[in-house]
């Protein structure tokens, strides 16, 4: 059990940009690096752009046009992430018979309507679907809006990782991903035990980073971005680590050595097995 104290946080702005920088993108791409290997281990560059494609389609057909062609029948978070894992294996399976060239053309027709439909929605309204890993049971709009958002970010930047073009590692871009990820970390302490008042602090130096945190108040997790002065763990690590780090892309056993922990080491390690994706 938590408490989730965050604010709305507004992106749908964002959306229209991130979808002309994805195009842009797409159009520079030479043949090799179509095939480029990601970090999203199974999949080369043009499947990751086939999957950003599906999920404009499958958003358009199922949350504005209410068209559901497959439901989810299982009970658990396991069942859940296993149909949707076979959903996503099964499109990009069949897109590999489709070109770049189509790709791409199918991403600007579906692009705009994927980006006005969602500025077209109440944000305090119901979403459709909730957001699990913020242990969510039912999700506003906004929430559903914001997850939404960090999948557009965390696959263009999986592709321009793989050929090495940057573009979305600024405050405009990655402040508004890696906020809403942090969105996770009460969830990820909801069978943590704590003295009252205990604060876990994850930091992110630079710019484009910032603090978050997490305090235990009346048995519950309340989380905040003001910078405590005595935490009794903190976690710092940079922002490139921090996309790949949870999105399970890495583990931190993986990467512990370019970690800081400061305090608590068990409370620390708690924090960095936060996963902001279903998966």
């Amino acid at each position: 059990m938590h408490i989730s104290s965050s604010s709305p946080i507004d992106v749908v702005h964002l959306f229209p940009q991130l979808d002309k920088m994805l195009i842009e993108l797409l159009q520079t791409l030479s043949p090799d690096q179509w095939k480029a290997q990601t970090i999203a281990r199974e999949w080369k560059v043009k499947d990751v752009a086939a999957h950003l494609l599906d999920g404009n389609i499958r958003t358009l057909s199922m949350l504005r046009n209410n068209f559901y062609g497959e439901k989810f029948q299982g009970n658990t978070n396991e069942e859940l992430i296993a149909f949707l894992n076979g959903l996503n294996a099964d499109w990009v399976k069949a897109m590999k018979r489709v070109s770049p060239e189509m790709l791409i053309q199918l991403h600007m027709v579906t692009g705009k309507a994927y980006c006005e439909y969602y500025a077209s929605l109440d944000p305090y309204s119901k979403a459709g679907f909730a957001v699990n890993w913020a242990g969510e049971n039912e999700s506003k709009n906004w929430m559903h809006i914001a997850r939404e958002y960090t999948e557009k970010w965390l696959h263009q930047q999986q592709i321009r990782d793989a050929i090495g073009i940057t573009g979305l590692m600024n405050r405009t871009f990655f402040y508004p991903f890696i906020d809403i990820f942090m969105m996770a970390l009460p969830y990820t302490f909801r069978n943590t035990k704590a003295a009252e008042n205990t604060i876990v602090q994850l930091t992110i130096p630079g710019d484009i980073g910032g603090t978050w945190n997490i305090t235990m108040q009346n048995g519950e997790w309340e989380s905040g971005k003001i910078q405590k002065d005595d935490p009794a763990s903190e976690i710092i690590l940079d922002a490139d680590l921090s996309w790949r780090l949870f999105s399970k892309s890495v583990r931190a056993k993986e990467v512990k050595d370019k970690i800081i922990i400061k305090g608590n080491i068990v409370l620390g390690e708690i924090a960095l097995q936060m996963v902001s994706v279903m998966a």
